[in-house]
This record gives structure tokens, sequence and C-alpha cells, in this order.
């Protein structure tokens, strides 16, 4: 026996364990790729919607940003869970597990009565885009070599930018439709769901996990999850609950630091860590991880807020709101789809990375110059400015940190980068949220005076019930806060910049991870048996694991 070769009791003559062609693995993506505009359209058709649905629920600044951040924790302390599951279980059948969940967290968020059960259904939403979020990447990892994975990721790409274009236009209908409303943005995506679960069953065929005792570090993943929350509340809280220099500062920070200081200790001696802290001697694992929380709080703490300040600041109607979004995720598909062609093409891929973190920042600039007078075409530039530098930069980190590490460790390497990256935007939003809800606390006591008793200036305002001169302050008011955020940003995605010049370019491999699995495998069996030689050819059709 070679070492290219694998053993009997892992071999078959089942021919769907044959090198999937182009066409089958579109086939395959298929399903994934619905599954991925799902995720994407429940984001972005709900942003539009923000809005109407926290003053039609009586909620407050606040609300508005835990709305977003608690789905985002729930994604964010589940990825890692998602991921270890991956490289355990069926692919398979927990990303449609994945999308199961989702499909319930709409559900609930469509027949809230109030905003407590909303954030509810968002936390449930969050677990099911974890497990999209996470293992998407790595089914795809599983079957294309990171050699092809440009021509893929730009498909991906486009798939995301229809996805971000449909979103705002579909849920700034459905909230100016009177018979509709803004429920059915939870319940629009609920059909598709379902049929990317029928698609993935059809057609997704990956090599099974091989069998062996499953051990989940629950303790490691209490411990990050709590330790993130703690600081995520304190982000949150402080400067409108608490002074941001005080005692329940300290305490809520000293907490947090204390419980993820306990996480490193538990994973460090976990028999299977959520985060094997061992994939960080990898130079570029650790940078792509750093970039990517960045990347995560400087976009996500800025952009989330666009859509109040189109219909708050600037007056427009949600589906307006909508159409105003595409410059961005014209400039995302642009520059994603022409990068991931040009990977594939040539091979390189760092200088994107490096380019890409230098139009960010300065689009991240340009929007810190925004107020409630600016015309929407320079608006408009400088977040297709924003776009073209995201693009450039988020997938290809992933791209360099899967082609750095062995494909056993495919899954954990990138979930560990998505859950990095998530709690990055969770920190981001309920960061810059806080920021932003004092900042707007401190503009209107100085036009308005304090608050009178009973109520709160950060309440989001229902402009249809202000009076014209009113209208123009609170306009006033949020532009100015939404350009101090982008100000914000700026710095911490200047920093990022720093970090990606760092990072090593390594040739892409040619091999996809199932391949390069094999190979690993047959590696060890022949270190087993006392056998010499290299692994460099993937393994024959016929002598390949078996398909799930």
């Amino acid at each position: 026996m070679t070492a290219t070769e694998i053993p009997a009791q892992h071999a078959g003559p089942d021919p769907d364990t044959a090198p999937m062609s182009r066409r089958e693995v579109m086939q395959a993506l298929s399903g994934l790729m619905l599954g991925m505009f799902v995720s994407i359209l429940a984001g972005t058709v709900v942003a539009n919607a923000l809005p109407r649905i926290i003053a039609a629920l009586d909620g407050s600044q606040s609300v508005y940003t835990w709305i977003v951040t608690t789905e985002l924790l729930a994604m964010t302390a589940t990825v890692p869970l998602w991921g270890k599951a991956a490289d355990l279980y069926s692919k398979k059948l927990l990303i449609q597990l994945s999308l199961s969940l989702f499909v319930v967290g709409s559900l609930i968020a469509g027949f809230t009565p109030n905003v407590e059960i909303l954030l509810v259904s968002r936390v449930v939403q969050g677990v099911g885009a974890g497990g999209m979020t996470a293992l998407a990447m790595i089914v795809m990892a599983a079957m294309i070599p990171p050699r092809e994975m440009g021509r893929y990721s730009g498909i991906f790409g486009a798939v995301f930018g229809i996805g971000t274009i449909a979103g705002p236009l579909i849920g700034g209908v459905l909230v100016d439709t009177s018979w509709l409303g803004w429920r059915w943005t939870f319940f629009i995506g609920v059909p598709f769901t379902l049929l990317a679960i029928y698609l993935l069953q059809r057609t997704l065929h990956l090599p099974a996990t091989p069998p062996g005792k499953v051990k989940i570090d629950y303790l490691g993943a209490f411990l990050i999850t709590a330790g993130v929350s703690t600081l995520l509340i304190w982000s949150t809280l402080a400067g409108n609950k608490f002074a941001w220099a005080s005692g329940w500062t300290a305490a809520l920070v000293a907490g947090g630091l204390v419980l993820l200081a306990l996480a490193v200790w538990v994973e460090s001696r976990a028999a299977e860590p959520i985060i094997p802290l061992g994939i960080f001697r990898s130079r570029t694992v650790t940078l792509t991880t750093i970039a990517s929380v960045l990347v995560g709080l400087a976009l996500m703490g800025g952009a989330v807020f666009l859509s109040q300040y189109f219909q708050i600041s600037l007056g427009k109607s949600p589906t307006v709101a909508g159409l105003m979004s595409l410059p961005m995720i014209f400039g995302l598909l642009f520059s994603s789809t022409i990068a991931g062609g040009l990977i594939t093409k040539f091979g390189k891929w760092k200088i994107y990375l490096v380019v890409g973190a230098v139009v960010m920042t300065v689009g991240m600039l340009l929007l810190g110059t925004i107020d409630h007078t600016t015309s929407v075409p320079l608006v408009s530039v400088y977040m297709a400015v924003l776009g073209i530098g995201v693009g450039l930069l988020m997938q290809n980190l992933v791209l360099a940190a899967q082609n750095d590490v062995p494909a056993h460790d495919l899954g954990v390497t990138t979930s560990v980068l998505t859950f990095f990256r998530s709690m990055g935007s969770a920190v981001g939003v309920s960061a810059l949220g806080a920021v932003m809800t004092a900042r707007i606390t401190d503009l209107r006591e100085e036009r308005f005076g304090p608050a009178p008793a009973g109520s709160s200036n950060s309440q989001v305002p229902d402009l249809a019930s202000l009076p014209p001169e009113i209208k123009a302050i609170v306009a006033e008011i949020y532009g100015l806060a939404t350009a101090d955020l982008f100000l914000v940003g700026a710095p911490i995605a200047a920093l990022a910049f720093v970090v990606v010049l760092f990072i090593k370019e390594k040739p892409l491999s040619t091999l996809s991870g199932a391949d390069r699995l094999a190979m690993e495998s047959a590696a060890a069996d022949a270190a087993d048996l006392g056998v010499e030689g290299g692994a460099e050819a993937p393994a024959k059709p016929d002598e390949r694991v078996r398909v799930e």
C-alpha cells in the first residue's frame, strides 16, 4: 500500500465518491447558496423595518441596538460549536438543522407581541445563522480546492449582492404596504428556507465523518459566551444607565475578562476544545483572526445604523432607504467577484487584503463627514467606496486562513475566524450603539432640555407625529450622531490595514478539503504501518471515503 492509498475499511466502490465535476459542485451549492441568501435576506429585509418596528413596539434607541446585538451574540457564541460539530457530525444534517432553527426564529419574530419576545426570537435566529455562517464556508472548503475557491467565492459574492440588494427593497415594500406590514419582513424568508433544506437533501454529498467518540467542551462554550455577553452588556449600558467610569463599569469589565481568562485556561486543557489554541501557532490564522475582529468592529458598528440615518435624518421612506443601500452593495459585489476571478487565475491574494483595508478605511473617513444636509449622490459615492473595500477584504481573510491549516482543522479554523469576526461585529454594534445613544441623548438635551419624567431622550422618534420644526432638529441630531460612529470606526479599520501587512502570502493549494483530508489520513495510516512516502496526490476515486 502506498502513502496515497486509503485503507480498505475506508474504501468503497460507490461511484458517488468520484471527484465532483464543476456541474456537480454547482448543483451541490444550489441549496447552500439559497441558504446563504435566506440568512442575508433575513438581516437586510429587517434593516429598513427596524425604525418602524421599534416605534410600533415602543422601544428605545438601546432596544434598537439590542435587536441587532442579540442575534449577533447568539451567532457569535454558537459558531465555534457548529464548527466543532462539523468536524464530528454530518455537515449536511447540521446545516439543515441550522436552517430549521432559522425558520422557528422567524416565525416567533413575525408573531411577536412585544419587544421582549422579539429579542428571544432574534436569539433563536442567531443560533441558526451561526450554523449557516460557519457551515457554508466549511462545506465549500470540503468540496473545492483553495486555488479554485475564488471562482465560487465570486458566485457567493453575487448571491450576497442579490440578497443584500433585494432585502432592503423587499423590506421597504412590505413595511410601506398597509395590508402586509413589518411582520412580513420575518415571514418572507420561511418558504425560501424550507426550499433550501430540500435542495440540500437532494444535492449535497460530502465525505462521511469518521466514527469516533465525541467530546464537546460545554464548559468552555459557556465561559466564552458568558465572558463576551458580560462585555456586551457593559458596552451597551455604559454611558446610558451608568457612567463609563463607575463601579458598574469596573465590575462588568473585570467579570468579563475573568470569565474569558478562565475560558482560555479551560480550552488549553480540554480534550476537544471549542477553540483549539494550537491553531494560533499559525501566524496567518492569528493575523487573519485579529483582522476579522477589527473589520467586524469597524464595519458593523457604523453600517448597521445607516438605514436609521436614511429614514430619520434624510427623511426617506423604508423603500427609498432600501434603494439607497445599493451603491455599497454594488461596490462589494463588484470587488469580491473581480478579486475572486483574479485570485483563481493568478493565485495571488495578499494584494487584495491590503488594498481592501486601505479602501475600507477611506470609506469610513468619508462617511464620517455626512450630516442631514449631505446630498444623496455624495453619500452613494462614499458607500460605494466602503463596499469595494469590504468586498476585497472579508472573504479573502477566510481563504488565507483555510489555505494555511491541515484539512482536519478546516472546520474549526473557519468557525473560529467567523466567531471572532462576529464577536467584533457584536461588540461594534453594542459599543458604537451605546456611543450613538449617548450622543443622541446629549444633542437632544442641548436642543430640547432634559426629558420629562417617564420618558427618555434616547427614544426612537415617530417622525409622522412630529411637527416640521421639530423633525428638522431630529434629522440634524441623527445625522451628526451617525457621522460620529464612522469617525470612531475609521482608526479601527486603519489598524486592520496594519495587521494584514504582516500576513505572509503562501501559494494556494490545488486540492479540495476532502482530498487533503484523504491524503492526511492515508499518510497517518502509512506511518502507523511503517510505510514511507509522501502524500502529494489525491486519493483515487474508488478509494475515497463513503459519502453521507
